[in-house]
């Protein structure tokens, strides 16, 4: 994706997430489903893999993402701009939890900035993600 479009995906996530509370109520009950995931890491392929076993996030199906979205892996912002897509279009189905790797000082430690550094606009793109975090 073009930065532009990168920088608008995370300020309109932003906006979102400022309207929520700082919990989270998620009920189900027995003829729904509730998929819980944590720690992605960066790990596209783990992505894929739940969405693929458990269905996209829906209106009929709900997903609750509990944190640790990046560092480690390679694909850290791929996951992240799904992620915060999906919360977009279903955000009465889709949860993010911010975990402990989406602080700044975390992300210098494990590598989520190293990959962003280099990029043209990538500074202004780290600031923008640190901002959502």
């Amino acid at each position: 994706l073009h930065a532009r479009y990168v920088l608008n995906l995370l300020h309109e996530t932003r906006k979102h997430l400022k309207q929520l509370p700082n919990i989270s109520h998620v009920s189900t009950c027995y003829s729904e489903e509730v998929t819980v995931c944590g720690d992605l890491h960066g790990q596209l392929d783990d992505l894929f893999l739940i969405f693929y076993k458990n269905g996209l996030p829906s209106p009929s199906k709900s997903y609750v993402f509990n944190g640790d979205f990046v560092d480690r892996g390679k694909q850290s912002l791929e996951v992240l701009i799904i992620l915060f897509t999906f919360l977009l279009i279903y955000p009465k189905e889709v949860h993010l939890n911010r975990g402990n790797h989406e602080d700044h000082m975390v992300n210098l430690r494990y590598g989520f900035c190293v990959g962003l550094k280099h990029h043209v606009h990538g500074k202004k793109i780290l600031r923008m993600f640190h901002n959502v975090f």
